[in-house]
C-alpha cells in the first residue's frame, strides 16, 4: 500500500491552479499536502488536512472521489487521475496519532451537541478547539451516527471512529451515550442547565416506506435498520432489495458478506436512472449483486415480491426516466427476505417536544444559510437539514455553522 501511495504522490504535477482543490467541497489543498509528504513532513501534511477538514481520515475513505477531487485531476483528462483519496487517507490516518488536542483556555460557556454524526463531530472539534465546554448527546451506545451505523465496515472501519472518540475525550469533550434528546431531556432542559447554544445534528433515521401490502411481514426489513447490525439478521440465501441508491448498494454488498448467496436489486427504472454513484454500482456488480430493472413492487408476500413491469414514457428535467406500468405484465420474484432501501427521513423526537423549531414539508429542520434554526440559540446542519448527503458536504456546511455559533456565543 505505501509504495502505491508514494508513486501516486510523485505523479502530482503541483498545479498552480489545482483543479482537484476546486473540485473538493471543502477545497482540500492536495498539491500542498503532497509537497509536504514528499519532503518528509507527513505530520505537517496531516495537520494541514485536519485543519481544513477534521474528518479528512473519514472523507478520504467514503467520498465519491471520482466526482470530486479525482474527477477534476488534470491527469484524468488523458489518462488515470491521481488516487487522491488513497494518498489523503494514508496521511490522515497517520496524523490521528499526532493530533494536537490542546485547546484554548476554557471560556466556561456550555454548548450541547445533539448527535455525533459527521456534522456533530465536526462542530464539536471546532468549538472545543476554541475553548468552549462541549457535551455530545448520542442516542446510540457509540459515537459516529451514520458513519458507524449506516456505512459498512468494509467501506469505513469502525476503528477509525474509535480513534476519533479518543481524540474528542482528550480535547475535554464530554460524551453522553444512550441519551435521547426530546422525550425526557428537552431543549428547554438544556437551556435551563445553562447551555448557551445547542447544535442539532441528528441525521435521518426513520425509513421511508412503500405503503404496499406485506411490509409488516416477518421477512421484510428496512435498510437503515439492517446496516446498524447486519449480524443479527437471518436473511436466508436469496434476498431482494428494493431501491437503487448508495444505501441499497451497501445493503446488497453487506448481505453477501453475511451469508446470503443470491442478492438482487429490484428497481422500477433502468440502469441509466440509478441514484447510486457509478463506482458503487460497479463494486456491487463485482461482488455478485444482480439487478432487475423496470420492475415496480406491488405487494410483498411470504413467497417474495409481486411486481409489475414498467416501460419508459420519457425523461424528466434531470434526464431521469419517467416510467409507467405495463398492463398485464406482472410476476413474482421469489426470495427469502426483502429489504426496503427507499430513503430515510428525520425522527421528530426533538421538534415534537420543543417549541419554536420549524420543519419543512419533508420533516427536515428549517435553517438559514448559517445553520440558525427558527429558535434562538439552536443551530443545525447535516442530513437533518438537507436530507441524506455526503459526509464532506456535512463538513463543509458545519464549518460555516461553527463560525456562526462562535459569533453567537461571543455575545451570549
Amino acid at each position: 500500500m505505501s509504495d502505491i501511495v508514494i508513486s501516486e504522490a510523485k505523479r502530482c504535477l503541483q498545479c498552480k491552479k489545482p483543479l482537484c482543490k476546486s473540485g473538493c467541497p471543502v477545497n482540500t489543498p492536495f498539491n500542498e499536502v503532497v509537497s509536504l509528504l514528499l519532503e518528509g513532513s507527513i505530520v505537517e501534511a496531516g495537520e494541514m488536512l485536519f485543519n481544513n477538514n477534521p474528518l479528512s481520515a473519514i472523507c478520504s475513505l467514503v467520498c465519491p472521489h471520482e466526482k470530486q477531487c479525482e474527477g477534476h485531476c488534470v491527469l484524468g483528462k488523458k489518462g488515470d487521475p491521481i488516487k487522491v483519496g488513497m494518498v489523503e487517507n494514508y496521511i490522515s490516518d497517520y496524523y490521528l496519532n499526532y493530533v494536537d488536542t490542546c485547546t484554548q483556555k476554557k471560556s466556561g460557556k456550555r454548548v450541547a451537541i445533539v448527535g455525533s454524526g459527521p456534522a456533530g463531530i465536526t462542530i464539536a472539534i471546532l468549538l472545543a478547539a476554541r475553548g468552549y465546554n462541549i457535551t455530545i448527546f448520542e442516542a446510540h451506545d457509540k459515537i459516529g451516527g451514520v458513519l458507524r451505523y449506516g456505512i459498512p465496515e468494509f467501506r469505513l472501519p469502525k476503528a477509525v471512529l474509535d480513534k476519533f472518540k479518543d481524540k474528542l475525550i482528550e480535547m475535554g469533550i464530554k460524551i453522553r451515550p444512550n441519551t435521547l434528546i426530546g422525550p425526557n431531556i428537552t431543549i428547554d432542559d438544556l437551556f435551563r442547565d445553562d447551555y448557551k447554544a445547542i447544535f442539532i445534528g441528528t441525521g435521518v433515521w426513520n425509513p421511508n416506506t412503500l405503503k404496499i401490502k406485506g411490509e409488516t411481514l416477518g421477512h421484510v426489513h428496512y435498510a437503515i435498520d439492517y446496516l446498524k447490525s447486519p449480524e443479527v439478521y437471518a436473511l436466508g440465501k436469496r434476498v431482494c432489495i428494493i431501491g437503487a441508491g448508495n444505501v441499497a448498494m451497501d445493503v446488497a454488498r453487506t448481505a453477501l458478506r453475511n451469508g446470503s448467496r443470491d442478492v438482487t436489486i429490484m428497481y422500477r427504472k433502468g440502469a441509466a436512472s440509478i441514484d447510486a454513484e457509478p463506482l458503487e454500482v460497479e463494486y456491487a456488480r463485482l461482488d455478485g449483486v444482480k439487478f432487475h430493472y423496470y420492475h415496480s413492487p406491488m405487494e410483498i408476500t411470504e413467497e417474495g415480491v409481486r411486481y409489475q413491469q414498467t416501460y419508459v414514457t420519457g425523461t424528466d428535467e434531470n434526464g431521469k426516466e419517467i416510467v409507467a406500468m405495463k398492463e398485464g405484465a406482472e410476476g413474482l420474484f421469489e426470495c427469502d427476505s426483502v429489504i426496503l432501501a427507499v430513503g430515510q427521513k428525520p425522527r421528530r423526537n426533538i421538534v415534537n417536544n420543543s417549541k419554536g423549531i420549524d420543519i419543512n414539508n419533508r420533516g427536515l429542520l428549517v435553517t438559514d444559510e448559517f445553520g440558525r434554526t427558527t429558535r434562538e440559540g439552536v443551530f443545525a446542519s447535516g442530513d437533518v437539514v438537507t436530507g441524506a448527503k455526503t459526509v464532506v458536504e456535512a463538513v463543509r456546511v458545519s464549518k460555516v455553522v461553527a463560525k456562526a455559533m462562535e459569533e453567537y456565543l461571543e455575545q451570549a
